[in-house]
């Protein structure tokens, strides 16, 4: 658990050891080790509308014979049918500062007792990320089955400096150092949505990892995950998820 930091940056410490569990690498992370940092991390974002259905009065109000009735959509998010392009790019640093500690050789904690780990923590540390999205919605989500049918896909970068050291060690041949690092994989997240009968969705998801950027391994599924969601439609965006 932790508190919300600050959009700016924040000033962190770390103490104890960190533990590893089930981990590929059988270190914890560089950010968990033992120490006092600061943080500071920016980011842009950037989306825009390939077209776009905007709502309008018909949407909302239609005649019965009683009269006008307000229908909206069961999920304020799903109201309109579009198709749109959004992109976020950003960078974060860290400034470790000496405090007790050697920030080369670190006391760990792992299933086998206290060790003492040479991995290196650099006194600062600067990376970049990013991912790209595209998106597209048929339907308002307002009819009582197929409507809507949406497709999400997005490209993440976790870490360019990782990424950037896997292609260098793939043009060198020796690709077993950045192999067990999982932030050089870029990923690809896959969202299936469809309406099966009214507030009822039924939602696919899947993330794939690119192992290798010259297809020499094919892309594996890191996840996969179905689920029904009954939207509250008093609520706009509420929902409840199985």
């Amino acid at each position: 658990m932790s508190s919300l930091v600050s959009e700016s940056g924040c000033v962190r410490k770390n103490g104890g050891h960190p533990q590893t569990v089930n981990s590929i690498v059988g270190e914890a992370p560089i950010s968990l080790m033992p120490g006092f940092c600061a943080n500071a991390a920016f980011s842009f974002e950037k989306s825009q509308d390939l077209w776009r259905q905007n709502e309008t009065q018909k949407d909302i109000m239609i005649q019965k014979e009683k009269g006008w009735c307000w229908r909206p959509s069961y999920d304020m998010r799903l109201k309109e049918s579009h198709a749109a392009v959004s992109g976020i790019f950003g960078g974060s640093c860290t400034a470790w500062f000496q405090d007790g500690y050697n920030p080369v050789a670190v006391d760990m904690r792992g299933d086998k007792g206290n060790f003492r780990s040479n991995k290196k923590r650099s006194p600062f540390h600067a990376d970049f990320f990013g991912c790209l999205c595209y998106t597209f919605q048929h339907g308002k989500f307002r009819e009582l089955y197929g409507d809507p049918t949406r497709i999400d896909t997005r490209l993440d970068i976790c870490s360019a400096s990782a990424l950037a050291k896997r292609v260098i060690n793939g043009l060198k041949s020796s690709s077993a150092n950045s192999a067990t690092d999982p932030m050089s994989s870029p990923r690809i997240n896959l969202i299936f949505q469809h309406q099966i009968y009214g507030s009822i969705v039924f939602r696919p998801d899947s993330r794939v990892a690119l192992d290798s950027l010259c297809w020499k391994h094919a892309p594996h599924i890191e996840d996969f995950i179905y689920s029904l969601s009954y939207s509250l439609r008093l609520l706009r965006t509420g929902k409840v998820v199985a």
